[in-house]
C-alpha cells in the first residue's frame, strides 16, 4: 500500500501544485496526433501552470470567474487548466468542435453551458476562433475570445500573486454528459477533489516508485481529467497522454501506448473495450507485452460482462492478467469514483434470476449448478465493489427506505467526495441532494457487501408490468451479426392496452429487413418479449453524451417526432453528442 507523501495531504489543488513542484523526475508525457512524445516534469508542469496563471489575469479575469475551455491538445489544456486554478479562476471544460458537419447543435449546446456557467471568457486554440465566433453574441457575460497560441507566445512571468483558497470554495464546474437530461454544472471544490483522489490513490494502491498510468480519455469529462490530471499530480504518479481523436481514429493504440511505456494502469468506458477487442489481431505485428498492466479499470455503468470477457480472451495471448480487469463506478455529482471492485481478483459476475428482479425487484442470485440455459431466466451482471473510507452507500425504495441486501432500489452515496450542488440551479440541487445523501438516480443492489449497478430508473423499459432494464435488452439485440456494438437504444411506448417495445439499432447493412427479423427473432427468443418495432439507422444516428453514453431519452423523443429511421449509413440525426466517441 503506498504510503502518503506531503504533497497527497494538500487540502486544495494549488496546495498540491505548489508541493508537485519539487517533482523533477517524473511527470506527464504529451502524445501529439502522430504519437510523438513532450516530456514535462511536475516542477515543469507546476512552473508553466504558474506563467499561464499569469497570462489569464493579464486577460481580465479574476479570482472566481468562469473561464471556458476549448482546447483538443491534452498539453494545452492541461496546462491552461492548471493555469487557471493557479490564477483562482473556475475553469469549465467542454468538448471542442471536432466534425465540421455537427457545427449548428454544437454551437447550440455550447451556449447552453456557457449561459449557466456565466463564462467571462473562452479560451480555444486559433483555428477555432472562427467556428466560435457566433456564441459571442448570444451569451450576454462572454467578453472574449482568446487563443492560446497568443497566450504561449506571452511573456509573463510566473504568477506571483498568491490566490488563497479554501477547500470548500468551488475549484472548476463539471458539466454534466447529459445521459437523461439537459446538463448541468456541477459545482466541484477542492475538497471534493482531494478526497477523490486521496481514495482512488489509496484504493488502487497508487504507488510513484512503482506506477505509471495511460490514458487517451477526453480532459473535458471527469474520467480523463480528475481520474489522469488531478490524481497523479496528488499522488506523484506519472501519466502519458494519448490524444482521444488518436484513439478514435485507432483503438490499437490504447493497448500499443501500454506496451511501449509499460504502463501499469489505464482506464476506459465500456465501450472502449469492445473497440479495442476487435482490433486486437491487429496487434501482433508488434506482439505487445501487457504483462505490465495490474489495473486495467472500466468505469461504464452498468458493466456488460460479455464485453469485458471478449477483451481479456482477445489480449490474454499478449499476456494481460485477467486479475488486472477492475469494474467501478462513479459520476460526475460524486466528483469521479464512488466504488472499485477488488484489487487483484478476477472480475465477478453474479447471475441472478430475472424474473425476481423483474417483477419483485430482488436480487436472487443462481448458483452455477444451478444456472439456467434459457436467458429468459438468466440476468448477468459485475460486482463494482465497495465505497472509500469515510464514504458510505445505501440503496433506497421507492418510499424512500433504506433496502436490505438483495433489494433493488436508487443507489444513494454520501462523503467528502459529494457536490455541494449545481451551479445556480437550487432547484436541481434540491432533487440531487436529500437529507445528506446524493441520489445518483441508479438503480442497483448490495449483496455481501458489493454493489451491483443494473441501471437508470429513468430509463426503466416496463411492460406487462414487469421492469427491464434497458441494457438487458439492448445486449441481447448486439449479439445479433451486423449491428454495431454500444449503439443499440430500447424503450417502450405507450400501446392500446401495455407498453409496446421499441428498438433503435445502428447498422451498415444494407438487407433492413432480414435484420429486423432477426433482432425480434432474438429478443423473442431470449426474453419472451415482442418487439412491436425495429429501426435500423446509420452510423451516428442515435444520439450520444459527450462521453460517449447513449441519450435514451433524447432518442425516444426523436423517435415520437418521426426523426429516427435513416437509411443505414446516412445518419441524419442533429445530434452533436458523442461524436468524439461513437
Amino acid at each position: 500500500m503506498m504510503r502518503f507523501s506531503t504533497r497527497s495531504m494538500a487540502e486544495t489543488l494549488i496546495t498540491a501544485l505548489d508541493a508537485a513542484a519539487s517533482v523533477t523526475h517524473k511527470g506527464y508525457t504529451f502524445l501529439d496526433n502522430d504519437l510523438k512524445p513532450t516530456d514535462r516534469s511536475f516542477a515543469e508542469v507546476c512552473r508553466e501552470a504558474k506563467r499561464m496563471a499569469g497570462c489569464i489575469r493579464a486577460s481580465g479575469l479574476g479570482k472566481g470567474d468562469r473561464l471556458a475551455l476549448v482546447l483538443s491538445s491534452p498539453e494545452s489544456f492541461v496546462l491552461s487548466f492548471l493555469g487557471c486554478v493557479g490564477a483562482g479562476v473556475m475553469p469549465v471544460p467542454m468538448y471542442p468542435p471536432l466534425a465540421l458537419g455537427w457545427l449548428d447543435s454544437y454551437i447550440d449546446r455550447a451556449i447552453g453551458i456557457l449561459r449557466v456557467s456565466g463564462a467571462k471568457a473562452l479560451l480555444t486554440a486559433r483555428d477555432f476562433i472562427p467556428v466560435l465566433e457566433p456564441v459571442r453574441a448570444r451569451v450576454p457575460t462572454l467578453k472574449s475570445l482568446l487563443d492560446i497560441e497568443t497566450l504561449n507566445d506571452m511573456k509573463s512571468e510566473p504568477d506571483a500573486c498568491e490566490i488563497a483558497m479554501q477547500p470548500d470554495e468551488p475549484c472548476f464546474l463539471q458539466f454534466t454528459s447529459g445521459s437523461t437530461s439537459a446538463p448541468r454544472g456541477v459545482i466541484v471544490t477542492h475538497r471534493n477533489l482531494i478526497a477523490n483522489a486521496k481514495a482512488i490513490v489509496q484504493c488502487l494502491e497508487a504507488d510513484p516508485d512503482r506506477d505509471r498510468a495511460v490514458s487517451w480519455l477526453p480532459l473535458y469529462h471527469d474520467m480523463g481529467l480528475i481520474g489522469f490530471v488531478i490524481a497523479s499530480l496528488v499522488a506523484g504518479i506519472p501519466v502519458v497522454f494519448v490524444p482521444t481523436i488518436a484513439f478514435v481514429k485507432h483503438p490499437g493504440v490504447w493497448m500499443e501506448t501500454v506496451h511501449k511505456y509499460r504502463a501499469t494502469i489505464t482506464f476506459g468506458p465500456n465501450f472502449a473495450f469492445d473497440l479495442a477487442a476487435k482490433r486486437a489481431s491487429k496487434l501482433s505485428r508488434i506482439n505487445p507485452d501487457l504483462s505490465c498492466l495490474r489495473v486495467l479499470g472500466c468505469g461504464a455503468e452498468p458493466i456488460n460482462p460479455k464485453t469485458m470477457e471478449s477483451f481479456i480472451d482477445a489480449f490474454a495471448p499478449y499476456g494481460l492478467k485477467p486479475s488486472a480487469i477492475l469494474p467501478s463506478y462513479g459520476m460526475a455529482e460524486a466528483t469521479l469514483a464512488i466504488a472499485f471492485d477488488r484489487l487483484h481478483q478476477p472480475m465477478r459476475k453474479l447471475v441472478i434470476d430475472r424474473q425476481d428482479y423483474e417483477s419483485r425487484n430482488v436480487a436472487r442470485p443462481i448458483a452455477a449448478a444451478e444456472e439456467p440455459l434459457d436467458p429468459k431466466k438468466r440476468f448477468e451482471l459485475v460486482s463494482c465493489g465497495r465505497t472509500f473510507p469515510e464514504h458510505e452507500i445505501r440503496i433506497l425504495g421507492e418510499n424512500g427506505e433504506s433496502l436490505p441486501e438483495g433489494r433493488v432500489g436508487e443507489i444513494v452515496f454520501r462523503g467528502p467526495s459529494v457536490t455541494p450542488g449545481y451551479f445556480r440551479n437550487p432547484e436541481a440541487t434540491r432533487r440531487l441532494l436529500k437529507g445528506g445523501w446524493l441520489h445518483t438516480g441508479d438503480l442497483g443492489f448490495i449483496l455481501n457487501g458489493d454493489l451491483y449497478v443494473s441501471g437508470r430508473q429513468k430509463d426503466l423499459v416496463i411492460i406487462n408490468g414487469r421492469n427491464y432494464p434497458p441494457q438487458a435488452i439492448e445486449w441481447i439485440v448486439e449479439e445479433v451479426a451486423g449491428i454495431r456494438k454500444g449503439n443499440v437504444v430500447a424503450f417502450s411506448v405507450n400501446g392500446d392496452s401495455t407498453e409496446k417495445l421499441i428498438i433503435i439499432a445502428e447498422t451498415n447493412m444494407t438487407d433492413n429487413a432480414e435484420l429486423t427479423k432477426a433482432i425480434s427473432d432474438q429478443v423473442r427468443s431470449a426474453l419472451g418479449l415482442a418487439v412491436h418495432r425495429v429501426v435500423l439507422v446509420g452510423r451516428g444516428s442515435i444520439p450520444k453524451t459527450s462521453s460517449g453514453k447513449l441519450q435514451r431519452r433524447r432518442t425516444k423523443a426523436l423517435f415520437e417526432e418521426g426523426l429516427l429511421g435513416c437509411p443505414a449509413g446516412r445518419p441524419e440525426s442533429s445530434s452533436t453528442d458523442g461524436m468524439i466517441l461513437s
